[in-house]
């Protein structure tokens, strides 16, 4: 039973595998083909923006995203080419060779078996834990951002405009704007036919929606062409693709080529990871799906390392291709794969047909996957519930939008972590007392209740480490100066999470400043993990094992029989049980305070 549980945890697609059904494969067939039939145009646009050869970009469509779906961890991530990282790789590698040229692919396909290794490495040393710190609001806010540019991108196929490539969205509606009488309404109707085919065949086709989509849109401009002619209707066609198998190819296995292309792999080790696990988190968000980061970066590491050998250049999760694979109703990681296969089918088969594909068709649907991208019921949630979350999905947005990916996840996931340490090194210290309403005088808010002159009660919240004592000593002193009466402290612990030795230092000094007034410090409840890390360091020794208790029913007796009982006497208060004994001997005859 050890033995598969293994297997199944390295070869994840033995766990998916056995739950697939006929229904499932059904969806998983259709899905599939819709997402080989999208990234036939696509990957000849990676490739031109990467600076490869047209071929390239349907070469990283097919292997990696095979490996990719049968290693990760997410059922609907699919790997291959993407926009911003072709940008990254073209901005590097054109300084150190020519692009399109044959030592500019050896070294681009050198660049993805390294930034494999790198990848593979991270995921097996279970540096996964890393994506939890991409936050929710980052992931909804660049989910949004990138379904913006997106649309963006395929606006200029869409209206029929040559929009100048480079500027941001603001540069490119300023563009339309000041040149919309060129747009083309033919090329917008074609476009307008394949995204209203969409929307309304999503619900009697499901998966089958996308590819009716691009029949329509494609009829639609056939016949615009016959009757006016594509130079008057300004309908451009995709294009006929090449027709040949991804060939064998050989990584650059020199000390050189590894430490001149090092630093970039770095960079698109870090960008790609953080990318496709992004995008799985965003989709796992609708599909309820659980994502393994560890398991996750294998599997890209492993996409990138085989796809190296097969004329790959860098792959990682496609926003694109995964939103339309999960909208045309992809049930596992079989769709991605099947989407691989049937690329190379359809390269092969019909790469010449691709000629009668129009641009704008192609432009609509991907204006669709870019509408259903955006999670409009998340972001209202996060505006209306944390103001802190609101400004980090605003920044991740529009850095997106208007900066770049990289800039906009990094940014978000720095804020979302100098939030969380503003937090966590600001716990929260309350005042409690015993509840004179209940029977269990169970520990409750005192702030507008009697407390007992002589003890201070407070419950600590969250961690006591090096980031909150400061502040932590801060309200203690504060504490001890505006009630000096109150000598002893009695410390609810039960809700520090954790302790470090500058947390352990700090009760120490607490107790020394306690003592040194005639009072003592109490600890109530300490979880095992900061009682070990007393015991280790000798502090439960020093503070004294008599004042440390694992039960109410103890500590109040035990404290209470060490206050100044000529105070007792005169307080009013008696909040303990115990307070009841002096009040007992205060009715008895003779008795003398």
């Amino acid at each position: 039973m050890n033995i598969i549980y293994q297997l199944q945890k390295f070869l994840p697609f033995l766990r998916w595998g056995r739950n697939m059904t006929r229904d499932s494969l059904r969806a998983d067939a259709v899905a599939g083909l819709t997402g080989a039939a999208i990234v036939l145009p696509q990957g000849v646009a990676f490739a031109a923006i990467a600076g490869m050869p047209p071929e390239y970009g349907l070469y990283t469509s097919m292997v990696p995203a095979i490996i990719a779906a049968l290693f990760g961890s997410s059922w609907h991530l699919v790997s291959g080419p993407t926009t911003a990282a072709s940008i990254i790789m073209f901005a590097s590698l054109s300084g150190m060779a020519a692009p399109g040229s044959e030592q500019y692919v050896a070294l681009a396909i050198t660049l993805a078996f390294m930034v494999g290794v790198l990848q593979l490495v991270m995921g097996l040393v279970r540096l996964g834990a890393l994506v939890n710190f991409i936050s929710h609001s980052v992931v909804v806010g660049f989910t949004a951002g990138a379904a913006c540019l997106i649309a963006a991108k395929q606006a200029k196929d869409f209206l029929g405009i040559e929009i100048p490539e480079g500027g941001h969205l603001l540069n490119s509606l300023e563009y339309l704007w000041q040149n919309w009488e060129q747009l083309h309404p033919l090329v917008m109707l074609v476009g307008a036919v394949t995204l209203l085919t969409g929307i309304l065949a999503q619900r009697r086709f499901g998966g089958m929606s996308m590819i009716a989509a691009l029949i329509a849109g494609s009829l639609v401009a056939a016949m615009f062409n016959l009757a006016f002619g594509e130079e008057i209707s300004g309908i451009k066609m995709i294009g006929a693709l090449p027709q040949q198998l991804p060939p064998l190819s050989m990584p650059q296995f020199t000390l050189d080529t590894f430490r001149q292309l090092s630093p970039l792999a770095l960079t698109l080790t870090l960008f790609a990871l953080t990318e496709a696990i992004s995008i799985a988190r965003s989709i796992s968000l609708k599909s309820g799906q659980p994502v393994a980061g560890n398991q996750e970066f294998i599997g890209q590491g492993l996409s990138n390392i085989l796809g190296s050998f097969f004329s790959s250049y860098v792959a990682t999760g496609s926003f694109n291709r995964s939103g339309a694979n999960y909208d045309a109703g992809a049930r596992t990681p079989l769709a991605a794969a099947l989407a691989g296969v049937l690329l190379i089918a359809l390269v092969m088969l019909v790469a010449p047909l691709t000629s009668y594909l129009p641009k704008a068709a192609v432009s609509g649907l991907l204006f669709l996957v870019a509408w259903r991208l955006i999670n409009f019921k998340q972001i209202l949630n996060i505006l209306r519930a944390d103001q802190n979350e609101a400004f980090i999905l605003g920044l991740v947005f529009f850095g997106t939008v208007f900066f770049s990916i990289e800039f906009a996840i990094l940014a978000g996931v720095i804020l979302s972590l100098m939030i969380f340490l503003r937090k966590t090194s600001h716990p929260r210290l309350s005042p409690r007392v015993p509840d004179p309403e209940a029977k269990t005088r169970k520990f409750v808010y005192g702030q507008f209740l009697p407390e007992c002159p002589q003890l201070k009660i407070l419950r600590l919240d969250d961690s006591l480490y090096f980031g909150s004592v400061a502040h932590v000593g801060e309200i203690l002193r504060r504490y001890r100066e505006h009630y000096p009466e109150q000598k002893n402290l009695f410390l609810l612990t039960k809700g520090i999470s954790q302790v470090d030795i500058a947390g352990c230092e700090l009760l120490l000094n607490e107790t020394r400043e306690r003592r040194a007034i005639g009072g003592d410090i109490y600890l109530y409840r300490l979880r095992d993990t900061a009682a070990k890390v007393f015991n280790r360091g000798g502090y439960k020794d020093e503070i004294g094992e008599a004042n440390i208790f694992d039960a109410k029913e103890e500590a109040i007796p035990a404290i209470f029989e060490r206050l100044d009982k000529d105070i007792c006497a005169t307080c009013e208060n008696r909040i303990f049980l115990e307070c009841r004994k002096i009040e007992k001997k205060q009715a008895e005859p003779g008795y003398v305070i």
